[in-house]
């Protein structure tokens, strides 16, 4: 993913900034809790497309 189309990508509940998941497959927000997939290197920031992350995901920086 584009590093400047990351910088500027926020989360559409929170409006928190997202961060690229180790693979690269899904945009990840914290404070919402929610990662979006990356199909095709496009990234997909409906909330009804997002998974809820687990409490280990949340709590680890790692993914």
């Amino acid at each position: 993913m584009n590093k400047a189309l990351l910088d500027i990508l926020v989360c559409p509940v929170t409006k928190t900034p997202l961060t690229l998941s180790d693979d690269g497959t899904e945009l990840i927000s914290r404070v919402s809790g929610m990662a979006y997939p990356v199909r095709d290197g496009i990234p997909v920031l409906l909330e009804t497309e997002a998974r809820t992350l687990t409490a280990d995901e949340r709590l680890d920086g790692s993914k």
